[in-house]
């Protein structure tokens, strides 16, 4: 069970450079073990439930929402200047910024999904940073996982991926879906880019059996912003190497790792959880039943939560 809601104690908006400004809060104990939420999408902003993982006596919870979503500037759903300076490397920078000016030595990583990507890549450009990690809805920066999401599930939904590749025009449906919806979905015109935001959300909420759409996503802005996110970095493969992530895992060695994966999470059928297992030196799988690609779900929610609540007393 999560622990109760509560409230930032500070927030605040980080000036990153390049015309963004970064949302960020800081909720439970100021004096207490730092962890740093990532979120998923990319895109989809923090939200108050993320907050609610961790012991509010004995952790201080940062939460960061991402270059062009949430409550930072500018936004996705506003503006395509909001994906101008928009990389991996760069939320990396802002992470660090972040961490330097909340005068923090060094911080857990808490996340998943995109947020479990952008956390390993963190890690592994600096590992004297993070104390420990804890990672769910687990992926890599495969190009492989990429394809899997616009097309390697086509058979599991045949009837939702027809939409999916029907809302692109036909002379791009056998080409890369994410190239070509990021094309309409960063036309000015709203008549070309709604429906294309609108088609790209439905297909994810397809890949998601059982799992209540997002109220989120009755916001066209947030969707937009969303949708504009995820194209961005999956038509550029992350804007990371391919595969680097696992290449690369050698140098979390020491890092504690619990890697928490629901066992009907489709992104298992590329392999992530078990390859990750592997190649870092430290780490933990822990499967849970009768979860998929979602912290709604009380076994999730307890497998996490007993994760955090082990780390939360360690040095």
């Amino acid at each position: 069970m999560r622990y109760p809601e509560i409230e930032p104690y500070d927030s605040g908006l980080l000036d990153v450079g390049d015309g963004h400004h970064v949302y960020w809060e800081t909720c439970g104990n100021p004096d207490g073990k730092p962890v740093a939420v990532l979120h998923g999408g990319p895109g989809t902003g923090c939200s108050e439930g993320m907050r609610q993982f961790f012991d509010p006596a004995r952790y201080r919870i940062v939460l960061m929402d991402q270059r062009g979503c949430g409550r930072s500037t500018p936004h996705a759903g506003d503006t395509l200047d909001a994906l101008k300076a928009n990389t991996a490397s760069h939320l990396i920078g802002d992470l660090e910024l972040l961490r330097e000016n909340l005068d923090i030595e060094r911080w857990q990583l808490f996340g998943g999904s995109w947020g479990c990507v952008l956390g390993l890549a963190y890690a592994e450009r600096h590992p004297d940073r993070v104390t420990e990690i804890v990672m769910m809805g687990l992926a890599t920066d495969r190009q492989l996982e990429i394809d899997q999401l616009t097309g390697g599930l086509a058979g599991m939904f045949p009837e939702a991926y027809a939409r999916f590749r029907d809302g692109v025009p036909e002379t791009e449906r056998d080409g890369d879906l994410a190239a070509a919806y990021y094309r309409l979905l960063t036309n000015p015109d709203p008549a070309v880019h709604g429906p294309a935001a609108q088609a790209w959300s439905d297909w994810e909420s397809a890949m998601l059996p059982g799992v209540p759409p997002s109220p989120k996503f009755e916001d066209p802005r947030f969707t937009l912003a969303f949708t504009r996110l995820v194209t961005h970095y999956f038509s550029q493969g992350c804007f990371l190497e391919d595969g680097g992530i696992l290449r690369n895992a050698g140098k979390l060695a020491g890092i504690p790792t619990v890697l928490v994966q629901g066992i009907l999470d489709l992104s298992s059928l590329a392999g992530t959880p078990w390859l990750l297992e592997r190649a870092i030196p430290d780490a933990e799988l822990i499967l849970v039943g009768g979860a998929g690609h979602t912290t709604a779900v009380p076994n999730m929610e307890n497998a996490l939560i007993t994760a955090t609540n082990k780390f939360a007393t360690r040095p």
